[in-house]
């Protein structure tokens, strides 16, 4: 009985095996995404611009240390991300090209990480809104950042976050689906200061 017993095992160990079948690994699988309808509202709180975003996103007050008037955070919960922009007054032709420097730099940390930064150029004339929009492909911790300014007094740089590990593969899709929201925010945005 022992005997029929392991001689069983041992048949079934070798149908298992399937012979010279090739075997190849399945991918990995990620959650599948269900994204909200694309609606918008006017962002107008008394700060010197305003614009439209999602219904689906969330605008705080930035509270972190030695965040300024008018530094917001437009909070995305369902796909933990955060959209930091952080507004200035330009005081002088220096203030302006440190702010522009600035925002190159920040963008540029990222190249230990990010496989291409694409720079694209922003302009609206008839709204004096005129910018830089960075797009950084690969792991980097921002993969998409941006600022706009009227060129003599007014500021504002946009930072994208996740919070998560930055792996593109599997946030590719939502990322694709905020900039989107992006894009139709740079493209409302006005100054309401003179």
């Amino acid at each position: 009985m022992k005997y029929i017993g392991l001689l069983l095992i041992a048949a079934l160990f070798f149908s298992a095996c399937g012979g010279n079948r090739d075997y190849s690994p399945k991918p990995r699988g990620y959650y599948r995404i269900a994204f909200p309808k694309k609606e918008y509202q006017d962002y107008n709180t008394g700060c010197p611009y305003t614009f439209s975003y999602p219904k689906y996103a969330i605008i705080e007050p930035d509270k972190t240390r030695g965040a300024k008037s008018c530094w917001v955070n437009m909070q995305f919960p369902q796909f933990r991300a955060t959209l930091h922009l952080s507004y200035q007054p330009i005081t002088s032709k220096k203030v302006f090209n440190e702010l522009v420097e600035d925002a190159r730099t920040f963008a540029f940390k990222h190249t230990v990480k990010a496989t291409s930064i694409d720079e694209g150029i922003i302009g609206y004339a008839d709204r004096k809104v005129y910018g830089i929009y960075y797009t950084i492909d690969g792991n980097a911790a921002s993969s998409a950042q941006f600022f706009l300014t009227d060129s003599t007094k007014n500021y504002l740089r946009g930072a994208l976050y996740f919070n998560t590990e930055p792996r593109l593969d599997s946030i590719q899709p939502v990322l694709n689906f905020i900039k989107k929201d992006m894009e139709v925010m740079i493209k409302s945005f006005k100054w309401t200061a003179p």
